[in-house]
């Protein structure tokens, strides 16, 4: 994998590869000391170490837990993190709550064993804002991989969130509960295409891309 520290100006994104599907789990953070994270997908103890260590050598303060969708690998860390950071809001979009109810069910199926979920303390809407420190991220609304899923977008620094919407040359699945393979599409090339081409995407597994580099070479989105 590349380096797992990304700058944008003032903001530090630090990735970090967690359980057996290797989510990119996301630590935000600026200037001020406060942070968000995103995705939590830290499942053992090694890796609630890793992202514990982290967070107290930077002397961060977690102001947000975020999960782009309710898929498993996105949330299993959001029984540990919200325990850890108790003072941190737990947010999400509201379409994704009944996968995220389930997520002790879907969890055996992919060999991860999980507590109950804790619940949200906030719904994330299209529009919305999140902000931490000095940023601000815009919440965009893209289902299509599931329901529930949401991008995050920093015009000013010019990076995006969007969970496992789309990939380096590649999209999300859809073939799994309210997957939608047209609708994703849509979500695509409406909310990310529209995007400057410059715009660095960071997906929910893999690379980081572009949305120029996505719009040349992306197969799936024509």
């Amino acid at each position: 994998m590349e380096s797992l520290t990304r700058q944008f100006n003032d903001v530090t994104i630090r990735i970090f590869h967690f359980n057996p599907i290797m989510v990119n789990t996301l630590v935000l953070h600026d200037s001020t000391g406060e942070a968000i994270i995103v995705d939590p997908g830290n499942c053992q103890s090694y890796e609630d170490a890793q992202l514990r260590e982290y967070i107290d050598n930077h002397h961060l303060t977690v102001k947000h837990i975020i999960n782009t969708h309710p898929h498993i690998d996105h949330i299993a860390g959001n029984p540990w993190c919200t325990q850890q950071w108790t003072e941190a809001d737990l947010l999400m979009h509201e379409a994704g709550q009944p996968i995220y109810q389930m997520a002790p069910s879907y969890a055996v199926a992919f060999g991860l064993m999980v507590e109950k979920m804790p619940a949200a303390t906030g719904f994330l809407k299209e529009g919305e804002t999140v902000s931490f420190g000095q940023q601000q991220l815009q919440v965009l609304y893209t289902p299509g991989h599931c329901d529930g899923s949401i991008t995050l977008y920093d015009q000013t620094n010019g990076y995006l969130i969007c969970g496992d919407l789309i990939f380096e040359e590649s999209v999300g699945r859809s073939d799994l509960p309210t997957g939608n393979g047209s609708l994703l599409v849509e979500m695509v090339k409406t909310k990310i295409f529209t995007l400057p081409e410059k715009t660095v995407i960071i997906p929910g597994h893999g690379f980081d891309t572009t949305v120029k580099h996505e719009k040349q070479y992306n197969p799936f989105i024509q």
